[in-house]
């Protein structure tokens, strides 16, 4: 294995990482709420994740992993700014 490509793995598998984290934070933040909730760091870890996914589907030359991967990266932002909105649209109120 050339170390360009043993580089790239750590890159895929520390991608994976931060996704697979998410759902261990969503789990975690539930289970506090008693309720099924969705924290901010899920979104932070989904596009962290994500962008580190969609350039090793890039390295890897898989147009299958880029189009799924950059579809989340479109998803995981929405919501990012949505809730950047939110949260500045309850500020001003308070104010």
């Amino acid at each position: 294995m050339f170390k360009n490509d043993l580089i790239w793995m750590i890159i895929g598998f520390l991608g994976q990482g931060f996704f697979s984290a998410r759902f261990l934070v969503q789990w975690i933040a539930s289970e506090k709420a008693r309720r099924s909730i969705v924290p901010n760091a899920f979104w932070i870890l989904s596009l962290g994740g994500g962008a580190t996914l969609f350039a090793y589907a890039i390295y890897r030359q898989d147009p299958v992993f880029i189009v799924g991967q950059g579809a989340g990266l479109f998803i995981y932002m929405r919501n990012m700014i949505l809730i950047r909105n939110e949260t500045h649209m309850k500020s001003t109120k308070s104010e």
